[in-house]
């Protein structure tokens, strides 16, 4: 199983940047994905999450109305927009996903993560 990620970068604050993740698991539809992030001496957080279902999504407050996750099952890929960014979004950005059932859209824990892609802003 393999989470691949890419789209960081270095931007300006204010401006948006999309992260990408491919993803090797099948069937990718039953399971539920993530966007994880983690800045140097602080606690890996949970950025955004979206069900097997791309209805069921869910937001750090932090991010609420900035970011917006979503889901290609056909590329087997999950997205991250960021707009608005600041230099409180710079961290490393990590992919996640987990085996669910239809009823459990945001897992307690994730089985697989991807080796992130670093999101550097400048103020």
């Amino acid at each position: 199983v393999q989470l691949q990620a890419s789209g960081g970068g270095l931007v300006q604050a204010g401006g948006s940047l999309r992260l990408s993740c491919a993803a090797s698991i099948r069937p990718f539809n039953r399971y539920a994905l993530a966007w994880f992030r983690q800045a140097p001496g602080k606690e890996r957080e949970l950025v955004a999450a979206i069900g097997r279902s791309s209805s069921s999504t869910r937001y750090a407050d932090s991010v609420k109305g900035r970011f917006a996750i979503s889901r290609d099952n056909d590329k087997n890929a999950v997205y991250l927009q960021m707009n608005s960014l600041t230099p409180e979004d710079t961290a490393n950005y990590y992919c996640a996903a987990a085996h669910v059932i239809l009823s459990n859209p945001f897992p307690r824990e994730y089985d697989y993560w991807g080796q992130g892609t670093q999101v550097t802003v400048s103020s």
